[in-house]
């Protein structure tokens, strides 16, 4: 049986690498791809503690697909977002987005 620190390692660097992607990135389909890397780190430790702590209850289960849930509604709302805008401006580049601004 695989230790649970193991997990734990594997979705702490998962988590790391998706934070670096969302600080480092100006495109913003890339932030998105490291916004799920972080769901997906967090998911496996729901997973994880779930098989290590009480495998009889279901509640690890239903909040990892309760997070699986939002990811999905969360990358199809995100992507329509940047399909209009890039058709309004043309650019994905976050930095160039200044929709907002007087």
């Amino acid at each position: 049986m695989v230790p649970l620190s193991w997990y734990l390692t594997v979705a702490a660097l998962l988590f790391v690498l998706g934070l670096y992607g969302v600080l480092s990135r100006r495109n913003a389909v890339a932030i998105l791809m490291g916004v799920e890397l972080m769901l997906n780190a967090v998911n496996i430790n729901l997973i994880a503690f779930w098989r290590y702590t009480r495998p009889d209850n279901v509640a690890g289960l239903v909040f990892a697909i309760i997070v699986l849930t939002v990811a999905a509604a969360e990358a199809a709302v995100g992507l329509a977002l940047f399909i209009a805008l890039y058709r309004l401006r043309e650019t994905v580049n976050v930095d160039e987005i200044d929709l907002l601004k007087g």
